[in-house]
């Protein structure tokens, strides 16, 4: 589902106009310059850049990434749909007991 609310947020300008702000913030660029200095992140980068050499992988990796998109769009619409129910069962209770 995490996939899936990322995709949905690259598509929202307002998302994009945050990160960007983020982005350029010297203390964030500091954090980031720490991180990739790590030898973490570059034995991280060195195993994905090999894991990207070869089609076969890229190919399930691919395929993957697509179903954990579509699956967590459907949770995304579930919890929509949850939350839309919950929203009306409120202004319903609400407008039974008079409250406003």
């Amino acid at each position: 589902m995490m996939l899936a609310q990322l995709m949905k947020d690259l598509q929202d300008p307002e998302m994009i106009r945050e990160a960007q702000k983020m982005m350029q913030d010297p203390q964030f660029q500091a954090q980031m310059k720490k991180i990739q200095e790590s030898q973490a992140f570059k034995t991280s980068m060195k195993k994905t850049q090999d894991t990207l050499k070869d089609p076969e992988k890229v190919k399930e990796l691919n395929a993957k990434m697509e179903k954990s998109v579509k699956d967590g769009e459907k949770e995304l619409e579930k919890l929509e749909k949850l939350r839309v129910e919950q929203s009306a069962e409120k202004s319903d209770t609400k407008s039974a007991s008079g409250d406003k």
